[in-house]
């Protein structure tokens, strides 16, 4: 596989840059046609480019480490080619906006080349949607929020949420502050977290479907917030790193955690009574997670019943816990749950693991997918496999998009509702060119945020990312091709699991 110099550059940059651009400026082709995408409350229609990172595994599969890499420095190429052009003519409208109106302009034209157009060429610009850092693409900022379970509760569904995100922000960065000995920060968090109880907990409660039971909530939160700050001034008290500063810290952090399950209680109780996600009727002839998360364990073990290494301590079985999401995945998820429901992915081996990813979902025999009754709408595969359509939930939207990518609705750079920001983010796999071909297998990503710096996440938008390992990430870090998935089990939320319509 051959790259220009242009292109090793190029994935240099992506790999170390974290600039990102508060403005985006992309090229609207002159002319476009395309088929309708299946929107839940939208139509819109689009050129339908099919792309992809990560192929569905098939019997002939070689397991190259990185089989679509060329794919994707293209793609980055073409992403940097068009900054470029972006930054011109910011340069060009910061020097002179008479140039800008009379001048010559650089872009891309239909090959990919940088070129100058002239004004003629501008009425085909237009200026991406612009949003504030936390609503464009995961890790569009400095900071990366890599917290699965902070990531969920930014997923829920809670109309008019200022105010219990704010207070969201404050319980996590009392975390953060406690991991990091940032001791008089933790306590300033403290007591901001107390403040904004005593005086927003009334217009909390009236936000819940029960308010008694987010008053006890909030209750015992406010009896967890002595304690805590209790513990961490006591280990100011104690030398940097001494046994004593650890016990003091390990116990805010105990009751910090406490913190934090309370909160997501708190936020699942302001979803609204009976909501659930528009789904298209079309899918409705395929398993859906309507209204509802579900809680997924696996255990996993190797096949020589050799032990899991995690950063030197070995462990016999590798248990993981995830929290499958109905929210911003009903289609996805669903079709998961039900799988793993019917038995699916019992004694199924890992399939990949090349250090980017953990992939499953393959069945023996040749078939690439589950094979099962298909849906009307998006058919089957040629071995018969029940196929589901992509399904891509953009924040601001009132439901998921099908069909197609965000790249191939124009919406390139905004934030999707679950991103794939943590270790052990789930992603549907499909085939490169193909969006509707995702069957039954799936991918844990292995986020690594050198990897995926600020701004460079390509995988937003373009797979589904339907839920997040939340307990026993750390063993994907050992999770080798051939290990055998020995137990796969709904552990709650099975009641949202809608079956298809006769």
């Amino acid at each position: 596989m051959k790259f220009s110099s242009v292109s090793l550059v190029l994935l240099l940059v992506a790999t170390v840059s974290s600039w990102a651009p508060t403005t985006v400026l992309s090229f609207a082709p002159s002319s476009s046609s395309g088929s309708s995408s299946r929107v839940a409350t939208t139509t819109a229609t689009t050129t339908r480019r099919r792309s992809g990172l990560f192929a569905n595994h098939n019997h002939n599969d070689q397991h190259n480490d990185y089989p679509n890499l060329e794919s994707c420095i293209r793609s980055i190429e073409k992403g940097v080619k068009g900054a470029f052009a972006a930054t011109c003519l910011a340069g060009a409208i910061w020097a002179s906006p008479a140039a800008f109106m009379g001048g010559m302009i650089m872009g891309e034209n239909g090959n990919g080349d940088i070129v100058s157009m002239g004004n003629d060429y501008l009425d085909g610009v237009r200026t991406s949607v612009v949003v504030e850092a936390k609503e464009m693409a995961s890790a569009s900022g400095s900071r990366v929020n890599k917290d699965p379970e902070s990531l969920l509760r930014y997923g829920l569904p809670i109309p008019k949420d200022k105010e219990i995100r704010k207070f969201q922000v404050v319980i996590e960065e009392i975390r953060q502050d406690i991991q990091s000995k940032r001791k008089t920060s933790a306590i300033d968090g403290i007591k901001k977290a107390k403040g904004t109880i005593k005086s927003k907990s009334s217009e909390f409660n009236q936000m819940c479907r029960s308010p008694q039971t987010c008053e006890g909530i909030l209750s015992e939160m406010t009896s967890i917030l002595d304690p805590l700050s209790k513990n961490v001034a006591e280990s100011q008290n104690y030398l940097n790193g001494s046994d004593q500063e650890r016990a003091a810290l390990d116990k805010a952090y105990e009751l910090q955690e406490q913190l934090q399950i309370l909160l997501t209680k708190l936020e699942e109780q302001m979803v609204p009574e009976g909501y659930a996600t528009p789904v298209p009727e079309e899918y409705s002839d395929l398993p859906q997670l309507k209204g509802g998360r579900a809680t997924v364990e696996f255990v996993l073990k190797k096949p020589d019943n050799a032990p899991f290494d995690v950063e030197g301590v070995n462990y016999p079985e590798a248990k993981m816990v995830m929290v499958i999401d109905g929210f911003t995945a009903p289609v996805t998820g669903g079709n998961f749950i039900d799988l793993v429901e019917k038995g699916f992915y019992n004694n199924m081996a890992i399939q990949r693991s090349d250090g980017f990813v953990v992939q499953t979902g393959d069945p023996d025999g040749p078939a690439d997918g589950y094979v099962g009754t298909p849906s009307k709408s998006v058919g089957k595969g040629k071995h018969g496999e029940r196929l589901i359509p992509s399904e891509i939930f953009v924040k601001g939207d009132k439901g998921p998009f099908y069909e197609t990518t965000i790249e191939d609705e124009g919406r390139g750079g905004q934030a999707t509702v679950l991103p794939f920001n943590a270790y052990g983010a789930m992603g549907w796999a499909r085939e490169e060119y193909d969006v509707n071909s995702g069957s039954s297998q799936f991918f844990w990503l292995l986020f690594d945020s050198d990897l995926t710096p600020a701004g460079k996440n390509v995988l937003d938008g373009r797979y589904p990312c339907f839920g997040y390992v939340v307990n026993g990430a750390d063993y994907l870090r050992d999770v080798k091709e051939g290990d055998i998935i020995v137990s796969a089990k709904v552990t709650d939320g099975l009641q949202y699991l809608v079956q298809p319509k006769n």
